[in-house]
This record gives C-alpha cells, structure tokens and sequence, in this order.
C-alpha cells in the first residue's frame, strides 16, 4: 500500500480533530478538514476561492460541485501523493459518490473509512461542557478538564464562556443532522469493505492505538 487515502466519519464531539492530529504526525499526510481548505482559497483568492466566496457572501451552502472541486484540486496536489486525511467531506452519499468518481479519474481509490462512534448522550456531555476563554480561546470542560477556578481561565484569566452551538439543544440539533445526513455514509462505505469502527468513548490514547495498529495491518495485507 503505497498511499493512505483515509477519511473520518463520526458525530460532533467524537474526537476527530483530535485523532487526525495524531495521524497527521505519525504518518505524515496532509489533513484536509472543509472549512479549512475553503477558507484558505478564498484567503489566497484562487479561481475556486473567488467562486465559493460569492456563496459564502450571501450566506448560502458552497454547492457539492464546487467543493468537490477544492477537494480535488487538494487531492491532487503533490503534497497528497502518498496519502491525505479527510475530515467534514464527505458529509453525504452524493458527495461521497462525487469523490469516488474523481478519485478514480486520478486512478486512486480510497484506503479506509475511519468512524468514531459515540453515544448521543456521551456527544452532548462532552460538548454541552465544554468552556472556552474570551482572551486567547483555551479550552476546559466543566466535567473532564475544570478550571482550578469555576468560569475563569487557568492561563490568562479571562472569563470562560459557553459557545452558542454548544448548548445542548443545538447539539443536539447537530446530531439530528448528522444521523439523518452523514451517517448513511457508513453504509455505503461498508458496503464498499472500507468501513474500520473505533469506540470513541475509550481514552483518545487507546482510540489513537487502535487506529494505528489498524492501518499497520492495512499496510501489511496490502504487502502480502
């Protein structure tokens, strides 16, 4: 297996961000979360950039055409030769069948599917307490990392602050989304045999080894 073409599915506050850092070091490939890369094009006012900024201006959805082109043009690129990790794309089985398709006009396939699974309750608990500085943005949770003191900040002492969208009922609202939207994204890579599940409530070390030990059998099926 020459290349690792990964991607990460799984509800909010299941520990993707978290774990594509981890991969993204031990094996070197480039992470490509959507929000990211578009606001990156439209930053360095690339033809696509320029494209997706006049929706984003108007408030409305870049279209799935248009992010599949970012995507593509990512995919492409030479930093992704030997492998990329996907994160928020594809979020659902149109535009999984979108990447399919330029994946295999590039003569590329994808290696896996990576799914963190979560509770709904363990989803709201992690995020419903999480608690975020106004100052620089550092992050607590009322429950799993508190402050030494309640609503202030350890390292610079500013006062700490629910986010918006991280009210229970919004999250919960999230997690509407996600199961009527995303998670039918697990069957179709399932059917494909590309599906590697991973319970995201065990420590974020434990998940990390998980994976690891995972994509290291990949590799030496591959090479058998």
């Amino acid at each position: 297996m020459n290349e690792l073409n990964l991607l990460f599915l799984g509800p909010p506050g299941a520990g993707k961000g978290t774990q594509a850092g981890r991969l993204v070091e031990q094996f070197d490939l480039p992470y490509y979360a959507t929000g990211d890369i578009l606001r990156a094009a439209v930053k360095e006012e690339s033809e696509l950039g320029q494209r997706a900024k006049e929706y984003m201006d108007r408030g409305d959805l870049v279209p799935d055409e248009l992010i599949i082109e970012v995507i593509m043009e990512h995919v492409d690129s030479g930093e992704a030769e030997d492998g990329f990790l996907l994160d928020g794309f594809p979020r659902t089985v149109g535009q999984a069948e979108a990447l399919d398709s330029g994946l295999d006009r590039l003569g590329r396939r994808l290696t896996a599917a990576l799914v963190l699974e979560a509770t709904d309750d363990e989803v709201v608990r992690r995020l419903s307490g999480r608690r975020i500085c106004e100052e620089n943005g550092h992050l607590f949770h009322v429950e799993l990392d508190p402050p030494e003191k309640e609503g202030v900040c350890d390292r610079d002492g500013s006062k700490l602050t629910q986010r918006s969208d991280d009210e229970p009922d919004k999250v919960k609202h999230r997690l509407g989304e996600y199961h009527e939207k995303t998670e039918p994204l697990v069957e179709h890579y399932d059917d494909k045999g590309l599906v590697h599940r991973f319970d995201a409530e065990r420590s974020a070390d434990d998940v990390a080894d998980h994976i690891s030990k995972t994509l290291r059998t990949l590799r030496l099926e591959d090479e058998a």
